[in-house]
């Protein structure tokens, strides 16, 4: 299993409705693409904040390599990552995104 790991230091001005409108498409997405599963999403709560500005992210898995690279390539997916990186401080910048295999 492939866990894709989703950091996301949104611009203080974007709001928590609409974060929660983007995490909301991801987590449909997620349903319709064969191989993905358990889209989880949110604002941290951590009592450590040590975040360092990132207080937003989500995880989804994926049986294999095949299907991340299906749900990377899919057209609404490169919509709603443009919009997570419009929304992001510095772009690309904002994010850090970590892909890892799981051994179940």
């Amino acid at each position: 299993m492939i866990r894709h790991i989703v950091l996301i230091k949104f611009q203080s001005n974007t709001t928590e409705d609409k974060i929660s409108e983007i995490f909301s498409k991801l987590s449909a997405l997620t349903k319709t693409i064969s191989g993905a599963r358990n889209f989880t999403g949110g604002r941290s709560n951590s009592p450590e904040q040590i975040e360092r500005g990132y207080m937003h992210a989500f995880v989804i898995d994926f049986d294999s390599w095949a299907d991340l690279k299906a749900y990377a390539e899919h057209p609404e997916h490169l919509v709603l990552g443009s919009q997570i990186v419009e929304h992001a401080v510095g772009g690309i910048d904002g994010l850090i995104v970590l892909d890892i295999q799981v051994n179940d």
